[in-house]
Formats: structure tokens, sequence, C-alpha cells
């Protein structure tokens, strides 16, 4: 029995070493595990998401794929946290389906898409589950009974047959890593470990992980390329805490303004009002941290703070 392997990490691996077809197995036996069916990656789909430049360490859709069955795949790896993460992903998978649809082509083309995040922040509350999963189905307003359509009209509306219970809107999967406690009770969780720990067990045996384990153990990249990866994990936990020590002192210190000012101006006004207004001014600090850094992009500074970018570059000329 060979000894559990260190592995590059995922996020790493999906935009260097994974897209190569020569590698689509590793992603094929991921999705085909948390899908339970079987997965054929024909192509990777170039898009404004695959293309990389001077903010691609930024770049939220990390990999998008089609399979043998025409549906696309889009997965991403979220480091940190971000405003209106949710509202992005809609926005994404909406773009995806009309990118894939030309102009005056039937809707019977209209992709299925499936998203794919795994994040490695807490999204949500509670400890009673790490993978999530959103569709959209219709139910009876009066039976709660679930719509299912006759076979031979299912082809009419979404163009082929689809798998029973599935139907042509965009799937979400969420995977929230922080919230997964080690314990193996399924080939999903052998993966989600692997993203957590980025390691693999010699005992792991769900689809295509042990292959996993030997095109992305650490100590067999060349030595190049090993430098590159470490200089990116210390670039990416520096950029982390930035973003985040920034934001969170930002808030913190605008809410103390906030209530302040609240109670000069009236507790008749409300203390809330004053809190609002210091959140915003705390907002307006954050984004002047950041510029004072010259690492982040007006764009970036704006998805992290929720500013236009109108306000952020009015903030750079005051500063």
């Amino acid at each position: 029995m060979s000894e559990k392997r260190t592995l590059v990490s995922f996020d790493w691996a999906i935009k260097n070493i994974l897209r190569d077809k020569a590698n689509y197995d590793v992603l094929e036996g991921f999705l085909s595990t948390l899908l339970e069916r079987d997965i054929r990656i024909l192509s990777l789909l170039e898009s404004e998401s695959n293309q990389e430049d001077a903010s691609d360490k930024f770049n939220r859709v990390d990999l998008s794929v089609e399979d043998d069955a025409g549906d696309i795949y889009v997965i991403e790896v979220q480091a940190g946290w971000e405003r209106y993460y949710l509202q992005r992903l809609l926005y994404g998978s909406s773009k995806l389906i009309i990118d894939h649809l030309k102009l005056g082509d039937s809707f019977a083309k209209v992709k299925k898409v499936i998203s794919v995040s795994i994040l490695y922040f807490l999204l949500g509350e509670g400890e009673n589950d790490y993978i999530y999963k959103g569709s959209t189905d219709f139910y009876g307003l009066n039976t709660r009974e679930r719509l299912r359509l006759k076979p031979r009209k299912r082809r009419a509306v979404v163009g082929r047959e689809l798998d029973a219970g599935r139907n042509v809107f965009p799937e979400y999967y969420l995977i929230e890593t922080e919230r997964f406690h080690d314990i193996i009770n399924s080939g999903i969780d052998e993966w989600v470990y692997f993203f957590k720990n980025s390691e693999v067990r010699p005992e792991f045996r769900s689809r295509n992980i042990q292959v996993a384990a030997e095109k992305l153990d650490l100590l067999k990249m060349p030595e190049k390329e090993r430098r590159a990866y470490e200089k990116y994990l210390v670039n990416r936990a520096s950029e982390k805490d930035m973003i985040e020590s920034a934001y969170d002192e930002g808030i913190e210190k605008g809410i103390e303004k906030g209530i302040e000012k609240g109670i000069e101006k009236g507790i008749e006004k409300g203390i809330v009002q004053g809190i609002e207004k210091g959140v915003e001014k705390g907002r307006s600090e954050v984004a002047v941290n950041m510029l004072r850094t010259g690492i982040l992009t007006t764009e970036q500074i704006s998805q992290v703070t929720g500013l236009s970018a109108e306000e952020i570059r009015k903030l750079a000329g005051k500063s």
C-alpha cells in the first residue's frame, strides 16, 4: 500500500494542469462521483471566463467543459468571500446559456448548465451539511406534487430526452470545504477531503481519484513549476488576508463612527440610521485602503466593497 500523497491545491490545478486534455479524466472522475452518472468530457469551452490576463488570480469562473450529452459544467474554486456571490452564479450560468445559443437558433438547442462551486469560505449558517444543491422545479400550489412531463412532451419541451428527474434549468452545487470534518462515508467525501487537505489517502477508491493523486503529485512537479506554485500560495494567502482585514477594519471603524454620529444627531433619528451611514463610510475607507496598496484594480475593489467604479475613481482622486 502506497503512502498518502501531498498534492497541488485544486485551484492551482484547475488553472494550470486540468486544462490539458490528457488530464480530463480527473475532472470526469470528480463530476461522475458528484452527479452519480457517467461523465465524459469532450472539450474545454473557450469564453471570457477562460482568458488569462493580469487579473487572472481573481478569475471567478475557473473552467467550463462540455460532455458527450451536450451538457455544460462550470467548475469554480472560490478562496475568499465575495459580495452577491449567489447573484453572480446566476448571472454566470445565464450568460453561458446565451453565449452558446446562436442568433436564430431554435430554443431546443439551449444547453443544460451545471455549476459546481468549491468554496474555501463559509457561505451559509449551520453545521448540518457541506454540499448543497439548488435547482428549479415546479410544484402544485394545492397538492405540492411535482410537475412531471410526459415522455413525448418532455422531448418536445427540452429538445432531447433527459434523465428521469432532470430538466433544462441550471443546477447549482455548493461545496463548503471548511464544514467538512474529514469523515469519509462516500465517494464524494473522498474528493472533498482532497479539495480541503490537498491529499489523497491510499485507500480512496472513488473513480479516478488515484489518477488525480498521480497527476497532481507535488513532488513530481518540475522545479520551476513548483517554485511558481509556492509563490502562488504565498500570494493567495496574502491577498486574502489583505482583503478580509481591510474590509473588516473599514466596516468596524465605519460602524463606530456611525454610532457616534447617530447619537450626536439625536436618538430620535435612530441609531440604526447612523449605523447604516457608518457602514457606507466604512466601505469607502476599505476602498481607500485597497487603492493605497496599488495591487487591486478598480473592478476588483468594486466587487469587494460594492461601490461603483465611478465612486472608487472619485476616492482615488481624493486619496
